[in-house]
């Protein structure tokens, strides 16, 4: 049946729509689609000159695309505290953590000039926070962050040794702008050990920035190594223009006592 003559603009204009959403997805513009199907079903946007309309469009893929990307590098970075921000860190003069040196980090020059993070504290400071802050921050600049606890990365290094895969994974560490190694110095490291993490450090100084964060003082790093040698070049290429920072205060895991029943009597 033919439409009438007042229906055929209408018609027209559907199927070009239709038609457009369909390239825009045959693109993979799929932010661009979503934004160019609310223009036309708004009519508030029909008040808009094309510039204006074009420029939204772009601005919402540009923006999808950034979203993903960081949703992208927040996952391939693994932190150990996903929920970690600068924004939120606790300054209490307690902590020995000062604004001004943290937000030095927040513009992540330090990411390009490959400089590296040395963080210390007993257990329960907050180290393993301040380090997925800053993690979260590197990823939000767009740069690819990797995290690990330093322990278990050291003994998959020792089976890749044995796999044949060892070059590979050695590879694989060089790749990330921020290599982030938690938990250094929980027990002394092996020979082998000591070797693999020289190779670690090596293959980063000057080109990519690493941290570090320990409950040791930096002065009692050297003890950890078994090879003196080893120790001695592994801690001059860490500490050479490193940001430092040495927490303190009581745990942060403490929890409230609970009454006992007798005091609630």
């Amino acid at each position: 049946m033919r439409t009438s003559e007042g229906k055929r603009p209408l018609v027209k204009e559907w199927y070009m729509t239709h038609q457009t959403c369909q390239q825009l997805r045959e693109l993979h513009l799929p932010a661009m689609e979503k934004a160019y199907r609310n223009q036309v079903e708004l009519p508030a946007c029909n008040g808009l000159g094309f510039d204006q309309r074009f420029a939204l469009l772009v601005q919402a893929e540009m923006e999808s695309r950034k979203e993903k990307k960081l949703s992208r590098l927040l996952k391939a970075a693994s932190l150990r505290d996903k929920g970690a921000c600068l924004e939120e860190l606790d300054f209490h003069t307690s902590r020995n953590l000062q604004k001004g040196e943290v937000a030095v980090l927040g513009d992540c020059l330090w990411i390009r000039k490959g400089r590296n993070v040395l963080v210390s504290g007993a257990c329960g400071t907050g180290k393993t926070y301040l380090v997925s802050a800053l993690g979260n921050a590197v990823c939000r600049h767009g740069y690819s962050v990797r995290c690990y606890r330093l322990p278990r990365l050291l003994v998959d290094l020792q089976i890749s040794r044995g796999d044949g895969s060892w070059g590979k994974v050695l590879d694989d560490l060089k790749k990330p702008d921020l290599l982030i190694l938690d938990d250094f110095g929980l027990a002394p490291l092996e020979p082998m050990h000591c070797r693999d993490f020289l190779e670690v450090v090596e293959d980063r100084t000057g080109s990519a920035s690493t941290i570090v964060a320990s409950q040791l003082p930096v002065s009692s790093w050297h003890s950890v190594f078994a090879d003196a040698t080893i120790a001695d070049a592994v801690l001059d290429r860490l500490l050479q223009g490193a940001y430092r920072f040495e927490l303190k205060g009581p745990s942060r895991r403490q929890r409230e006592v609970p009454l006992e029943y007798s005091e609630l009597e």
